[in-house]
């Protein structure tokens, strides 16, 4: 019987990917990569939020050791590049994704996590990148989007030292969104995606596709590509709808 190593389920909207290798701390496989590529491709057509998940104990350990081999430099390359495509998927898809973190965010994991657009982490939760304490390279993504994050300087004192950061520290380093109680990150992220889903499918795509490219760009491209992107949403057929609704309900109080 082949083992299930992610589970996806579907409800009002909201389409749920949860790695399942708790056993394993959820460490990335070669196997489990392609199984999270799958859930990626396979996502509903009207789904609108996303909420990441891990089983047991960890969200994910990274990458999975025991699968290590010998690669020539281009197979090391072509195997990362495999990492990238995957994760851009996730976080160029068009759709935003809400990540319920617990337990090890490390390596690999943290790299998936930083894929997302919305972070919750629990109290215990802990992220780090050990690759140089094992004597290679970030490979997922993480010189781009975790430096991005936390700033070049301070993630290449987490490799060269393989600092453990801690929930507190996560969130006010901007690894987490939200900081929740014991076992409370799945029902946040789960509450966040509904909200996220209220809003406009254009509006979301808009956000979780060119925020990250625009940054990417110099000050005067970014400033025409935010013009063309405001052009293209604020033109949809759900906007005079909604601007409506709210002017209807101005001084009706703040609306949460």
């Amino acid at each position: 019987m082949t083992e299930q190593l992610v589970r996806t389920s579907y409800e009002d909207d909201i389409y749920t990917v949860t790695l399942a290798r708790p056993a394993k701390r959820n460490a990335i496989s070669d196997r489990l990569l392609a199984a999270i590529d799958e859930a990626f491709a396979t996502v509903p057509d009207d789904a609108r939020v996303i909420v990441l998940a891990g089983d047991g104990e960890h969200f994910c350990a990274g990458l999975d050791l025991t699968e290590h081999q010998h690669r020539e430099p281009f197979g090391v390359m072509k195997h990362s590049q495999g990492w990238h495509r995957v994760f851009s998927r996730i976080q160029n898809g068009g759709i935003p994704v809400v990540a319920a973190l617990h337990g090890a965010v490390i390596g690999g994991g943290l790299e998936l996590a930083a894929a997302t657009h919305v972070r919750v982490a629990e109290p215990n939760t802990i992220y780090q990148l050990p690759e140089g304490r094992h004597g290679i390279f970030v490979g997922g993504g993480a010189s781009v989007r975790v430096a991005r994050i936390l700033g070049a300087g301070r993630m290449g004192e987490m490799m060269l030292t393989g600092r453990i950061l801690d929930a507190d520290e996560g969130q006010r380093l901007g690894l987490s969104h939200y900081l929740v109680g014991p076992g409370e990150a799945l029902a946040k992220a789960q509450q966040l995606a509904r909200r996220i889903a209220e809003n406009a499918p254009m509006a979301n795509w808009a956000m979780v596709t060119s925020i990250a490219r625009i940054e990417n760009m110099a000050a005067d491209d970014g400033f025409f590509v935010e013009s063309l992107t405001a052009a293209v949403t604020q033109t949809g057929p759900e906007v005079a709808e909604r601007i409506g609704q709210f002017l209807q309900r101005k001084g009706q109080g703040a609306q949460r």
